[in-house]
C-alpha cells in the first residue's frame, strides 16, 4: 500500500475517533449539573458515545469513495457491523446503569405517564434493537434482501432521530451555545449524509444510465450481462473492483446489488458483470431482456493488483469468486503484462467451473498456469480433488512463493480455510488480499 493511502487511512481513523469523542469533551465545557454521581455521569458519557457512533454509520454505509478507498469497502462494511454492535451495547448499558443507580426512574418506562423525551429514548433503543436483530438473523427470519434494506434504512433513521430527541428533551449537556452547537452540527451532518446517499448520488447516477446489450449463459448457473453506456463514456475501474447494479428501476430505488466486474478494465465502455443464480434477485437474472436500462454505482473495492507491486501473483478462487479474478486476468492480457500468474480455482464439479474455456484462451496471452480443484470430480479426472488445503498449496505454489502477492475470493468458509493454510505455509499475511461478497 502506498504512503498516500496509509496517510489517508490514518486521517479518517483520526476523524472517526474525534467525532465519537466530541460529545464527551463537550460534557466538560461549562457548568456540570450538581449531585449526579460518577455512575450517572458515566452512563451519560457512554450513551453519547454510542449515539455518535450510530450516527456515523450513515457515513460508513454511504459508500463515500474518499472514506472507503484506503481500506476497501468490504473492510469498511465489516467495521460497520462490528462497531454497530458496540454502539448498541453502549446505548443499552447507558439505560441499564441509569436505572440501576436510580431505581426510581423505572417509573419513566411507562409510556402513558412518561415524559415525551423518555418515550423517545425508549423507542429509539427498541429501534436499534430491531436493526441489530434483523441484521444478525436476516436469513433465519426469512427476510428478503430488499425487504431487509427497507427495514434497516428507515428504522435506523428513526432510531437516531428518536435518540437525538431524547438527548434534547433531557436537556443535560445539551444546553449552552457550544454543546447545543455540537449536537446541531452532528445532526446536520447525519442529515446531509442521508440526503447525499438517497437523493444526490441517485440523481448523479440517473444522468449516466446503461443499457443491457447482451445476456450470455455461463457454466455454473451463471450469466454475464454486457452493459454499454447510454450517452456517456462509461466507467473507469481497476481490475477486480465491483459496483452496485440497479436493473429496470430508477436509481432512487433501493433494489441494488453489489457485483464484481468480469471484464477488462481496458474496456470502460463495454462492462461485463457475471452473476450466479444464488438468491431471490439473482435467480431471475436470466429473465432480463436486452435493452433494459440499468445503473451502476461504483467502482468500489481494493481487491485489485493495481494497488500492489509484485513480481507475480497467485489467485485462489472458489465458485463465483472467479469473477473479479477474471477481470484481473483479462486486464493483464490487454496490458500485455508478462508477470507470472497462478490460478487455483475450486469448483464443486467440472460443470460448475465458470469461464473454464475462456480461462484456457487466456493461457496464450499470459504467463498463466491454471489448477482446477474439483470437490466431485468425474471418474476420468486426473487433477486435484477435494478442498484447497495446505497440502495442495504446498504442491502447487511456485518456488518463489514468498515473492508473490496472493488474492483470495470465494465463500467465507473457503477464504478462512485458505488463509489458515497459507499461514501454515509461512506466507506473510501482508501479501494476502481477500474480498468478501457478504455485506449484510
Amino acid at each position: 500500500m502506498s504512503i498516500q493511502l496509509v496517510l489517508r487511512s490514518g486521517f479518517w481513523i483520526g476523524v472517526y475517533f474525534a467525532v465519537v469523542m466530541a460529545p464527551l469533551v463537550a460534557m466538560l465545557i461549562g457548568s456540570i449539573p450538581p449531585g449526579r454521581g460518577f455512575w450517572r455521569e458515566f452512563a451519560v458519557g457512554i450513551g453519547f458515545a454510542g449515539l455518535s457512533m450510530m450516527g456515523l454509520q450513515f457515513f460508513l454505509t454511504g459508500r463515500f469513495k474518499n472514506i472507503t478507498a484506503p481500506y476497501g469497502i468490504d473492510v469498511v462494511y465489516h467495521f460497520h457491523r462490528a462497531i454497530s454492535l458496540i454502539a448498541f451495547f453502549l446505548i443499552l448499558l447507558h439505560a441499564v446503569i441509569i436505572f440501576a443507580v436510580s431505581p426510581g426512574t423505572l417509573v419513566l418506562l411507562h409510556p402513558a405517564s412518561a415524559p415525551w423525551w423518555m418515550v423517545a429514548g425508549l423507542f429509539g433503543l427498541l429501534a436499534f434493537g430491531v436493526v441489530i436483530a434483523t441484521s444478525l438473523y436476516r436469513i433465519k427470519l426469512g427476510l428478503l434482501y430488499e425487504r431487509w434494506r427497507v427495514i434497516h434504512g428507515y428504522v435506523s433513521v428513526a432510531g437516531v432521530g428518536l435518540a437525538m430527541a431524547h438527548v434534547v428533551g433531557v436537556g443535560y449537556y445539551a444546553q449552552g451555545p457550544v454543546k447545543r452547537g455540537l449536537w446541531i452540527a452532528l445532526a446536520v451532518s447525519w442529515v446531509l449524509a442521508l440526503v447525499y446517499v438517497r437523493a444526490v448520488k441517485p440523481w448523479m447516477m440517473s444522468r449516466r444510465p446503461y443499457r443491457i446489450e447482451e445476456i450470455a449463459r455461463e457454466h455454473g448457473s451463471s450469466w454475464t450481462l454486457t452493459l454499454t453506456p447510454d450517452g456517456h463514456g462509461g466507467m473507469k475501474f481497476n481490475p477486480g473492483q465491483f459496483a452496485w447494479l440497479t436493473i429496470g428501476r430508477p436509481p432512487f430505488s433501493i433494489r441494488e446489488h453489489p457485483f464484481s466486474f468480469s471484464s477488462s478494465a481496458m474496456e470502460p465502455d463495454r462492462i461485463r458483470i457475471t452473476i450466479k443464480e444464488l438468491g431471490d434477485f439473482t435467480s431471475r437474472i436470466r429473465e432480463v431482456a436486452p435493452g433494459t436500462r440499468a445503473y451502476l454505482d461504483g467502482p468500489y473495492g481494493s481487491f485489485t493488483i493495481d494497488r500492489y507491486a509484485a513480481v507475480g501473483y497467485v489467485f485462489i478462487a472458489g465458485g463465483v469468486g472467479i469473477t473479479p479474478v477474471m477481470s484481473i486476468l483479462r486486464t493483464m492480457a490487454d496490458r500485455h503484462d508478462a508477470r507470472p500468474a497462478l490460478l487455483i480455482y475450486g469448483s464443486r464439479t467440472w460443470a460448475d467451473a465458470t469461464f473454464r474455456e475462456k480461462l484456457e484462451g487466456l493461457r496464450a496471452r499470459l504467463h498463466l498456469r491454471i489448477v482446477h480443484v474439483l470437490e466431485e470430480p468425474p471418474e476420468e479426472w486426473r487433477g486435484e480433488c477435494g478442498r484447497i488445503t495446505a497440502e495442495l498449496l504446498a504442491r502447487q505454489l511456485p518456488e518463489n512463493r514468498m515473492e508473490r502477492d496472493y488474492f483470495i475470493c470465494g465463500p467465507e468458509p473457503m477464504q478462512k480455510a485458505v488463509k489458515e493454510a497459507l499461514d501454515r505455509l509461512g506466507l506473510p499475511m501482508e501479501h494476502v488480499q481477500s474480498e468478501s461478497f457478504n455485506f449484510v
